[in-house]
């Protein structure tokens, strides 16, 4: 009998996150990128924040998913420390929803909501049908879960150690809150914990006492994924992490004491245990919501004391490409500016990346990645503002320097990828020991010097838009191409004679193959001044002046 009631419990608990992670992905497919949008977007003011989480965490149907996503978006500088914090406020009762749901005895909707979304899966031929078909099987098998846990549970209401130990757990709260927890650390969900103290409570076995101080439990336990996804992130994201942490934990402290009260609060919810256990969850992420939100300032403060250093985050967004400038000759100017920022960047990551793989240091891959996603967003954040500037009637020298900036645009972005294939390499580099030959380190690091050198320069051209010098950058157009040509035949050679591990091989020469690919993206950047500023020999004096 104990057998078949820890494998009917287990397969069934397997059911409930298998259907909850399908259900979360189809919502999340058929909401796309705007999920991200609008937790990036919605999330100015603490109130909006708030109920933007808790509509966030309501899509993706679990907390930790949105934390998570919080904690990158604080690391990237898309949203500040107070915003996270009223979106994890939100993320905290919008968990609450699964635990309302599987509390009412809907259990008859399982098969057919397994059926139909197998049949939208199957049948539906537009995207959007088949993730919604895949949300309503996943929410189908999350019930068939619920139903197997409870049926499972069923042959232990007469075996009177286990319910003894409930009883223990009613009568010591605390350690129904550490077991709580530590249950949802091992799965990694709240809403899992939650679902099987539900699970016990519709076979009557587990008193409201015993249930709340597991729910309290649940609640501090899932702090642990923001936890772990701040390891190695900025200091504002492990603050983001730390604020996660004390707000549950103070909510949970709080409620311990007063425990006698929120069960008798909690009981004139509704007639049964189970109802009584979903709205207890709901209430006290509300209620801690609503009692801290308004120190949400000072809250901000003392995570800030708690965690301290100096703010490391990037700001994503553009920093010159104003609005008001777009429909005159200044856009060029402040596009331009803005470009130097992208450029200045990339010249960043590929500084950072070949430092990584030529002495590990996972902060400045840490960077890079980060950086590659602001490189990213400028690209097109800049070719969207020249798009639009080039729609007003323009000049030939001023649609001319539109057209070479946006293929500057484009070779600056290439730049940034090829760091970020850099990181990759230092990363397979590291995690197999692998180790270069005196000879092929010495080579990566004249090639590097020199590449680093041209790329310096080309931007210095971009800024200073010297025609001449971008001549004379031209002229070296083969520097890099030799290198690469010769120091891959050495390579070979060292490999044919066994100097050299077949696997370091391979890293060696995508090394400086995309450092061959920089070299030619700092020439098409001089190139393009070139033809630029020789077409145009007033350098733009006008745009200079109107700003």
């Amino acid at each position: 009998m104990h057998i078949s009631i820890f494998l009917g419990l287990f397969g069934g608990l397997g059911l409930f996150l298998y259907g909850m992670q399908r259900m979360a992905e189809g919502l999340q497919k058929a909401a796309g990128d705007r999920m991200r949008r609008i937790l990036e977007l919605f999330t100015s003011h603490p109130v909006i924040a708030v109920f933007t989480g808790a509509v966030a965490t309501v899509l993706v149907q679990s907390s930790s998913t949105t934390t998570v996503m919080i904690v990158g978006f604080v690391n990237a500088g898309l949203m500040t420390l107070k915003q996270a914090v009223g979106t994890i406020m939100g993320a905290n009762i919008g968990t609450t929803i699964t635990a309302q749901v599987v509390s009412f005895n809907i259990y008859e909707v399982a098969l057919p909501a397994v059926g139909i979304g197998f049949a939208c899966q199957l049948l539906c031929k537009r995207k959007a049908q088949k993730y919604l078909g895949l949300s309503i099987l996943g929410f189908g098998i999350l019930l068939l879960g619920m139903q197997t846990m409870s049926q499972s549970l069923h042959p232990l209401r007469t075996f009177q150690p286990f319910l003894d130990s409930l009883v223990f757990l009613g009568q010591y709260p605390l350690l129904g809150v550490v077991a709580g927890a530590l249950f949802t650390v091992a799965v990694q969900s709240s809403s899992a914990t939650t679902g099987l103290v539900i699970a016990f409570t519709l076979q009557d076995m587990m008193s409201l006492p015993a249930g709340l101080a597991l729910i309290l439990g649940a609640n501090l336990g899932t702090c642990i994924t923001a936890g772990l996804a701040a390891i190695g992130a900025g200091v504002t994201a492990r603050r983001a992490a730390m604020a996660h942490v004390l707000f549950n934990s103070a909510g949970v402290l709080l409620f311990l004491i007063l425990l006698r009260p929120f069960a008798e609060l909690v009981a004139t919810t509704g007639t049964s245990v189970t109802r009584q256990v979903a709205n207890a969850h709901s209430i006290f992420n509300v209620a801690n919501t609503v009692l801290l939100f308004p120190f949400i300032g000072p809250f901000v403060r003392l995570v800030e004391r708690l965690v301290p250093g100096e703010d490391d985050v990037l700001d994503t967004k553009p920093q010159f490409l104003d609005e008001r400038m777009l429909h005159s000759p200044a856009a060029l100017v402040v596009a331009k500016k803005e470009l130097l920022r992208m450029a200045k960047m990339s010249l960043e990551m590929l500084q950072e990346s070949v430092e990584a793989f030529m002495q590990w240091d996972e902060k400045k891959v840490q960077s890079v990645l980060r950086k590659e996603d602001v490189v990213n967003a400028l690209e097109k954040a800049i070719a969207v503002y020249l798009a639009e500037a080039s729609q007003d009637p323009m000049t030939a020298r001023q649609s001319n320097r539109i057209t070479g900036l946006m293929h500057i645009i484009n070779d600056l972005e290439r730049v940034g990828d090829h760091a970020t294939n850099i990181t990759e390499l230092a990363e397979e580099r590291t995690n197999h020991d692998l180790q270069l030959s005196d000879q092929a380190q010495e080579e990566l690091g004249r090639m590097y010097k020199e590449v680093l050198r041209i790329y310096t320069r080309s931007i210095e051209i971009l800024e200073s838009e010297d025609a001449a010098a971008a001549r004379n950058l031209l002229r070296e157009d083969e520097i890099i191409d030799e290198m690469e040509n010769q120091f891959r035949d050495s390579h070979i050679r060292r490999l044919n004679e066994g100097l050299c591990h077949p696997e370091t091989g391979v890293l060696f020469l995508d090394l400086i193959s995309n450092l061959e690919r920089i070299g030619d993206h700092a020439n098409n950047v001089a190139e393009a001044v070139a033809d630029v500023i020789t077409a145009n020999p007033e350098h733009a004096e006008s745009e200079r002046a109107a700003v």
